[in-house]
């Protein structure tokens, strides 16, 4: 037996990064009655994470719950980024339908199709939200006939294809059923979730709670979140968890405090049913992917297919002169805990112990993936190296194959050229070309590594106006030899301070990256060389003092600004006999061999 909770209604916000899902989170929270009249309330309050705030971009999914009427309406609002597609890929599990939020400018993006592809693979309900219908160029009309047109690509089902729609604007609170009404608020999109989305169904019989992510507190340690598919749960209950790769591996444990989200916190409860989100505290092993059972039926849930990484970086412990200088965390055992500990709640990411001890593979989804954990753990006082990244090779049949990515561009008609140019050398294949006002969308397929160290070039060659998005397409047989980088590196020759009258003469060979009075090391790489060879320099030489001098000639050297790189401009830099050494305060990118002499050595006998 089933009973509909139509009381509840579970949903999750699903959309292209920067499409405007937070804001629209944020303006039904405001308008829900969650935030009192007067409170002041920060901008994308869901996204809580500092590095989210900085780059804009939502990367673990956050769940709450607001009131509309009698209807507690829970949300999950999830990333954008494909890279982070494993944390939408779990969490659609806890949900019965989506909104899809939609740019009323630039429509569908290749990440709206992946995470829209997910929802519709679980059968789930859609409601169709055209957001920024005030945005100068909107054209709400042709993006919803591009939905529908995706729709039916996606083999959705008929009710699927009978999504509504709604027009909203999620910066002013707005929302309508035409394009051409301005509604007064966002009434009408939670009488469509209340009215379109069904009813969770609380199933009699053995309590089943799949735990879809993990949150950790210094002090209850780790809390599991999930949705109770059957049953009912309490808080002090005996449970058993379970594995979902193996129902052998299973263990009793105690649901020690129990929770439900209510706003932007949660509310502890004594006891919830099925249909409801809940979050849990009290069993220390429990895993994403497990399934809590009721002690005498351990019956595991089948838990969502995550997507295979596609990319590897090696993390070390750092061995550079200038090592333990400016970390808290860098020895091995602290660099290897703390990537075992992200396993527990990142399912996309995989750890390998490396060739050495003090050495392991970090496989990912992409580039920004890997970047994120380096950035937030460098943030954590963690110090190390991480090596290029380098994509993963598949035999398939008996053929090399490469991961390769459907890249969608929109640029200004001027830069057509030079972007197909760059990409064609990159061994992409151009698929569609698509007129949109001044602008222009391409499509390519392109192997992953053709990507590397792009992004720079692509924002030079499109003077800042071009936007690229990419998402993973298939492994194809490999395409042949792609050139990595054009340009040289200007390696400082020996240790020392940086000063003015060294780097005076070093920016003649190129572009520098440090200015004076910067620690350097022989073999760290502190400029760029527009020659395609290594240069080294000598940026601590200092001028030959002498009695016989004009006053002031010192100030009259000019140096260039330096230019700064951000931990993504150096991942995008390193060569392949390259590392970066990454810390709490500095990035330095570095020659493996630091030596000059073992580097002239390498090379000879690379040559013969």
């Amino acid at each position: 037996m089933s009973q509909v909770r139509e009381e509840l209604r579970n949903i999750a916000i699903i959309a292209h990064v920067d499409h405007g899902k937070t804001t629209l989170v944020d303006q039904m929270l405001r308008q829900s009655g969650v935030f009192r009249e007067n409170q002041v309330v920060r901008d994308r309050v869901m996204d809580s994470g500092d590095l989210e705030r900085e780059r804009g971009i939502t990367i673990l999914a956050k769940n709450t719950a607001v009131r509309w009427g009698d209807v507690k309406i829970n949300i999950v609002d999830t990333p954008g980024h494909a890279d982070f597609g494993g944390e939408v890929e779990r969490v659609l599990k806890m949900v019965d339908g989506v909104l899809l939020l939609v740019d009323a400018f630039e429509g569908p993006m290749p990440q709206t199709r992946f995470v829209l592809q997910k929802a519709l693979e679980l059968g789930h309900r859609v409601i169709l939200v055209i957001n920024k219908i005030d945005r100068d160029g909107a054209r709400p009309h042709e993006v919803e006939d591009e939905v529908l047109e995706l729709l039916l690509d996606l083999s959705a089902t008929d009710d699927q294809l009978d999504s509504p729609v709604v027009y909203c604007s999620a910066r002013d609170g707005h929302a309508s059923l035409s394009p051409s009404e301005r509604g007064a608020d966002l009434s009408v999109l939670f009488d469509k979730i209340v009215e379109h989305i069904p009813a969770p169904k609380a199933e009699e019989g053995p309590l089943q709670v799949l735990v879809s992510s993990i949150d950790y507190n210094d002090y209850v340690g780790r809390i599991a979140v999930g949705r109770i598919e059957r049953g009912e749960l309490r808080a002090g209950q005996e449970v058993m968890v379970v594995d979902h790769h193996d129902a052998s591996v299973s263990y009793k444990a105690k649901a020690a405090v129990l929770y439900q989200f209510d706003g932007l916190g949660r509310t502890q409860v004594e006891g919830a049913s099925a249909g409801d989100i809940v979050a849990f505290s009290g069993i220390d092993g429990i895993n994403i992917g497990n399934t809590v059972c009721q002690v005498d039926t351990p019956e595991p849930l089948p838990f969502v297919k995550i997507s295979e990484p596609t990319v590897e970086m090696t993390f070390s412990v750092n061995d550079s002169p200038f090592a333990g200088r400016e970390g808290k965390f860098v020895t091995t055992r602290q660099i290897r805990d703390r990537l075992y500990r992200e396993l527990l709640k990142d399912v996309s990411l995989h750890v390998e112990d490396g060739e050495t001890a003090d050495a392991f593979r970090v496989l990912g989804r992409g580039e920004m993936h890997l970047s994120i954990l380096i950035e937030t753990m460098r943030r954590e006082g963690y110090e190390l190296q991480v090596s290029p990244p380098r994509v993963l090779y598949r035999e398939v049949e008996g053929v090399r194959c490469e991961p390769v990515e459907e890249l969608v561009i929109d640029v200004p008609e001027e830069s057509v050229g030079a972007v197909m140019d760059k990409l064609g050398r990159r061994k992409g294949e151009l698929q569609s070309m698509t007129p949109q006002g001044s602008r222009m969308r391409l499509v390519f397929l392109i192997p992953s590594r053709g990507l590397f160290g792009y992004r720079s070039e692509f924002l030079t060659d499109t003077r800042g106006e071009g936007i690229m998005n990419s998402l993973f397409h298939s492994y194809q047989p490999y395409k042949g030899e792609i050139p990595r980088r054009q340009d040289g590196s200007l390696i400082a020759f020996e240790a020392g301070e940086s000063v003015t009258y060294g780097l005076y003469n070093a920016q003649e060979r190129g572009m520098l990256f440090i200015g004076p009075g910067v620690p350097v090391y022989a073999g760290m790489v502190v400029g760029l060389s527009p020659k395609g060879s290594d240069i080294a320099v000598n940026v601590c030489k200092k001028k030959h003092v002498t009695n016989i001098r004009a006053s002031g000639s010192d100030e009259a050297l000019r140096l260039t600004p330096p230019r700064q790189m951000s931990l993504e401009d150096c991942l995008e830099f390193l060569a392949d006999d390259e590392l970066l050494e990454v810390t709490p305060k500095s990035l330095r990118i570095r020659k493996r061999l630091l030596d000059h002499g073992d580097r002239m050595r390498a090379l000879k006998a690379k040559e013969k």
